[in-house]
Parts: C-alpha cells; structure tokens; sequence
C-alpha cells in the first residue's frame, strides 16, 4: 500500500456512555479489538478528558499506563463518553 492509499483509509467512530467503574474494562476491551486510531474520554458537558492515541502493533506493557491513566479519570467521573476512532481496512 503506497502513501496515498494510506492517507484515504477510511475511518468510523463508535461512542459509548460509561459509568467510572466500566470505564478501565470498556477500553481494554477496545483496544484489544484492534484497528483503533485513538480513544478520546469526555465528560457529561462533552468536553474532551483525554485523548489517547494508540498505533497499530502496539502491545503488552504499553497499555499498563494508558490504563493507570483511565483509572485516574475513572475515579474522578461518575459518568464518561468513550469516543473509539477506528480505521476501516
């Protein structure tokens, strides 16, 4: 796949509105999904928490921080959207 191929790709987003509690499990669960762009968390207002960017291959220890990073918003969130952009191939 040349550069312009890559640069057409299209994406799709999924929103999914998240007690605290189920926040950590709902993203792993996307993550380990694949073919995610990135993750964006945004409060009951629909400001944007946090956005993390994941990239394709990355696996294993990579996630222990962006999941101790989603535990802290979790516990200061009662309720969160959880905004998935994922690439279609």
């Amino acid at each position: 796949m040349n550069e312009e191929d890559k640069k057409e790709r299209k994406g799709r987003t999924e929103e999914f509105k998240v007690s605290g509690g189920e926040i950590i499990n709902k993203v792993k669960e996307v993550i380990h999904e694949g073919n995610v762009r990135r993750i964006i968390l945004k409060d009951d207002s629909g400001r944007t928490f946090m956005e993390i960017p994941l990239t394709v291959g990355v696996v294993g220890a990579v996630f222990a921080p962006v999941l101790a990073a989603v535990g802290a918003v979790a516990a200061l969130a009662s309720n969160m959207t959880i905004v998935v952009e994922k690439t279609e191939d």
